[in-house]
């Protein structure tokens, strides 16, 4: 279905192109998602074939443009022609409104200040204000004495425009979300790649390549998108947290769900419902919601509950961002509880250097002009390095083509990345590709990857740090162990360990045989610390016996410059 998309996709050059685009998606949703489809919906889709082109177009500019509320008057196309006579055919079929009721807050929305002037004037002077009073002062005003929905015509009856509203937009979004799988990738996609400004790795598709088995499944989603945007409007989380869908055996919706309920869970936190909190928090069920219950659980006094569930969290196999926080949150328990202390390991001391330079400016910047040397460079890498020649190494078990991971073509990386069994189904391939550092062929692998995947998206490789001179010295100075060792540490946990590397590394060519080759440089700026997800990395650096330093710089007072 690849060959299909790349000449299906319309070029710029042809005037209804975003039109050819949108038949495109309807296409591919009518032929993968049929049986998701309700009947309303597949009407939908016959009927738009059916319309004239004019109309189809003036459909889909109202589609892609924010909102359902739309001026008749600004809705003015070269390509599309007469915008009243292309509206008539979608009036009839419902599919817009032509008089429909506005708000207040619509109408200040709609209409411009002098228009609102003019037509407000009366209530403008009964409620003692000036004609020539800013919009803002009119809605503040006005906003509880009109409240009232009513057409254009009877807000203004001499309108030489019309308001109009799409009444198709819930299914051309169920639409865009059967194809992309989310509500947050939307019709600019395929523009963007016209333009060459992304491009994407052509994965085969299969007719079950798609993000939703069931029709319940994209219910579900979009009830939990909507709750989501309720909660950013300022709804309750007490009212929100009653509509929240029933678990799904959708591994993917699940952790949509726990992600809601974990807000929903800090919104009541904030606002001081700390019963409806640790609820929410406790049905969340991920390990940041686990935490956040424990803190909340401490600081409400009930140290012994909280006590129990941390000593249960750490014994059931936590990641590391969990374990590092239980290991902080326990023994502050344990000392209320007037429990015998535990002794841990202490947290690894790591080389430091301190550096006064001129300042202020961008604190990596002047540490690579301080350390930078013709025959041991310092290059700015944060997260980029490392995570780069990985995506490299292992871009076969990336985008391997299971189901589940790929389902249209516009996919940065596989849609399962961050799930718990990411990994774990791709665990022969990831191991297949490891086991080139163990030959020495990794080299090679890691150059092909860099020509032939040049510019494609990727969740691991960002292209203008990674480029071919950095890669071809960090082959000369970092050992194949090193680069497995921090490999198999991002397998771990892709979420939470791809950040946190340190920002600089210095490569050390000309160094004398037996010393390290390279230093890894964590920089931190006046008043800055440690992050918990650099403290971890530096402590996997330390076991590892990898060479990382943690640069700490103060800018010289003005008469030191």
């Amino acid at each position: 279905m690849n060959s299909a998309f790349a000449t299906s996709t319309a070029s710029l050059d042809d005037p209804f192109y975003y039109l050819t685009n949108f038949r495109f998606v309807l296409a591919w949703v009518g032929e993968r998602h049929a049986d998701l489809l309700s009947a309303d919906e597949r009407e939908f889709l016959n009927q738009f074939d059916n319309l004239p082109r004019a109309s189809q177009a003036l459909l889909v500019r109202m589609v892609m443009r924010k909102g359902e509320l739309f001026r008749l008057g600004k809705l003015s196309y070269t390509e599309v022609g007469d915008s009243g006579d292309a509206m008539a055919p979608l009036m009839t079929l419902g599919w817009v409104d032509n008089a429909p009721a506005l708000s207040i807050d619509e109408l200040f929305n709609q209409l411009r200040l002098a228009e609102l002037r003019q037509i407000l004037a009366e209530e403008i002077r009964a409620a003692g204000l000036s004609v020539s009073s800013s919009k803002t002062v009119l809605y503040a005003t006005l906003v509880s004495r009109l409240t009232q929905a009513a057409p254009l015509q009877t807000w203004w009856p001499e309108a030489p425009d019309r308001v109009v509203r799409l009444t198709v937009m819930n299914i051309c979004d169920r639409l865009r979300l059967m194809f992309f799988g989310n509500l947050r990738q939307d019709w600019a996609e395929f523009v963007l790649t016209e333009l060459g400004l992304q491009r994407f790795e052509v994965v085969p598709f299969t007719p079950q390549s798609r993000a939703f088995q069931t029709r319940q499944e994209v219910d579900t989603y979009l009830a939990l998108h909507h709750l989501r945007q309720r909660l950013d409007e300022g709804e309750s989380p007490v009212d929100l947290h009653r509509e929240v869908p029933p678990p799904s055996d959708n591994r993917w919706l699940a952790t949509r769900r726990a992600r809601l309920l974990l807000q929903l869970g800090r919104e009541a936190e904030r606002s001081g419902d700390s019963a409806l909190a640790l609820a929410l928090y406790g049905d969340a069920g991920s390990s940041e919601a686990r935490i956040r219950q424990l803190r909340l659980l401490e600081r409400l006094g009930e140290h012994q509950t909280a006590y129990e569930l941390a000593a249960q969290a750490l014994d059931s196999s936590p990641t590391e961002t969990e374990h590092q926080a239980l290991t902080r949150i326990l023994p502050r328990l344990r000392r209320r509880l007037k429990l015998p202390a535990v002794a841990s390991d202490p947290e690894p001391a790591h080389v430091r250097w301190d550096l006064s330079l001129p300042g202020p400016q961008s604190v990596e910047r002047a540490v690579v002009a301080a350390l930078s040397e013709p025959q041991a460079p310092v290059c700015y890498v944060e997260n980029s390095l490392i995570t780069g020649l990985f995506g490299l190494l292992c871009w076969p078990a990336i985008f391997a083509p299971l189901p589940g991971a790929f389902f249209h073509p516009f996919h940065n990386g596989p849609a399962d990345l961050y799930r718990d069994d990411f990994v774990a189904r791709r665990r022969d391939a990831f191991d297949g590709c490891l086991a080139r550092l163990e030959d020495g062929s990794y080299r090679e692998v890691i150059r092909a990857a860099w020509r032939e995947k040049q510019g494609l998206a990727s969740p691991f490789v960002h292209w203008p740090i990674v480029d071919e001179p950095l890669v071809e010295l960090a082959f000369e100075c970092i050992p194949a162990e090193h680069l497995r060792a921090c490999f198999e540490r991002l397998l771990g946990d892709l979420k939470a360990n791809r950040a946190g590397l340190p920002d600089l590394i210095q490569l050390l060519p000309d160094a004398p045989a037996g010393t390290p080759r390279y230093r890894m440089i964590e920089v931190k700026g006046p008043g800055d610390r440690l992050q918990d997800n650099q403290r971890r990395w530096l402590a996997f650096f330390h076991q590892q016996a990898m060479p990382v330093a943690v640069c700490y710089v103060r800018w010289q007072p003005e008469e030191a410059k």
